[in-house]
């Protein structure tokens, strides 16, 4: 994501152009615009003409609209979000108080604007808009996935890319594989047609260029996780390793970033079980992914062993700040970032008071994480928050409270 304006001002108010460069950048836009806030983007609407004649005709016009914003939509595989509101600006071919949807496209700017008022409307740039706008913005350049993932069985593949902030799956192939007979030659055929279009699909989503005079040759190739049940991974690895000796010289490239790892199935849901993986934690030890697993692992580790230096929950985690032990000295403060998308200005509020306090006024950290990676997901079966104790906490009984 481009940065091509910038005027935020002091009091939280004010607007920001970007440019999305990338899909992942669509995810960044849908955590940082949310109901209320004021949207500019080009638009293609389709305006119906009366002739004096009385006969109709229609053409599509394009726009530049601004919306008040009131849903949005966001297809993560797709990386398509489609924002919908009122029309504030009036134009010789809409009106003031029109609903229209907004297609973010690639390439496109648009602008954002965050208004600070009395009547509720929105809650301005707060600390966590201002951090999400950080994160958005890549300043070196175009950002890529972290690691790719091909988790697999016969017939069965599921490319998955494993970015900073989200985990997608680009692609599913599935065909038929005949049956393994003896002395019959159907299955390894079979097999190797699988694995063909499997390759040409991986380096396709990849953007991998086999061409062996090509100036991408030096680029560093991110790691590409192969896993499945049985044998299926290692011989899609030995057929790469045969194309890249025989036909295609240009694969030599991908060959040392190939790990063969172990899963359950060749589901997307035996994705987390291939992170977790002894192998794949040593490649990605330097990724904020595995940053974030190892985060989750301490924090469910201190729970396992019942030290109280460890709580989640909403009321639970606010009682533990309230009283110091989230601060100075390994306080950590878990906050996954489906919290700050609340449609209710008060409960956005709400955790935005909470990560301000325990950063600028109590000194401990805060780690918000994404809810669509596997940390963040775990981190939602226990309520969205959580937080790491710099001394053990006695917690009140909330549910004898609440009767």
């Amino acid at each position: 994501m481009r940065c091509i304006k910038n005027k935020i001002e002091h009091d939280g108010s004010g607007a920001v152009t970007l440019c999305p460069t990338e899909p992942e950048d669509m995810w960044h836009a849908y955590n940082l615009i949310r109901p209320g806030d004021l949207l500019r983007a080009s638009a293609i609407r389709r305006v119906t003409t009366v002739q004096d004649t009385g006969s109709t005709s229609s053409a599509r016009v394009h726009l530049n609209l601004l919306i008040r914003v009131k849903n949005l939509d966001f297809d993560p595989q797709s990386s398509q979000l489609h924002v919908s509101g009122q029309i504030t600006n009036e134009t010789p071919h809409t009106k003031i108080g029109q609903f229209h949807t907004l297609d973010l496209e690639l390439n496109r700017n648009f602008t954002l604007e965050k208004e600070v008022g009395a009547d509720g409307e929105g809650s301005g740039w707060d600390s966590i808009a201002i951090e999400s706008l950080k994160d958005a913005v890549d300043e070196g350049g175009k950002r890529r996935a972290e690691a790719v993932a091909v988790v697999m069985q016969e017939g069965l593949a599921h490319i998955c890319f494993i970015g900073q902030f989200q985990t997608i799956l680009k692609q599913k192939i599935e065909m038929s594989v005949p049956r393994k007979r003896q002395g019959g030659g159907d299955h390894d055929k079979g097999m190797n047609k699988f694995f063909k279009i499997t390759l040409e699909t991986l380096l396709r989503q990849m953007e991998f260029n086999t061409s062996l005079t090509s100036g991408a040759n030096n680029e560093a190739v991110r790691p590409v996780l192969l896993a499945s049940p049985g044998f299926v991974a290692a011989g899609f690895q030995k057929y790469i390793q045969a194309e890249a000796s025989t036909t295609t010289p240009g694969l030599r490239r991908l060959l040392p970033s190939l790990v063969v790892v172990h899963s359950a199935s060749g589901y997307t849901n035996s994705l987390a079980e291939v992170l977790q993986s002894p192998a794949v934690k040593t490649i990605l030890a330097d990724t904020k992914y595995a940053r974030e697993t190892k985060l989750m692992d301490d924090f469910q580790e201190q729970l396992r062993k019942e030290t109280n230096k460890a709580t989640y929950g909403p009321r639970e985690v606010e009682f533990a700040v309230e009283q110091g032990a989230v601060g100075r000295g390994g306080g950590v403060l878990i906050v996954s970032n489906r919290l700050f998308r609340s449609q209710d200005i008060a409960e956005r509020k709400r955790w935005v008071g909470l990560v301000d306090r325990v950063r600028d006024v109590e000194g401990g950290e805060v780690r918000i994480l994404s809810s669509d990676h596997e940390s963040g997901k775990r981190l939602e079966g226990l309520g969205g928050i959580a937080a790491l104790l710099t001394f053990p906490v006695v917690e009140p009984d909330f549910d004898s409270d609440a009767e």
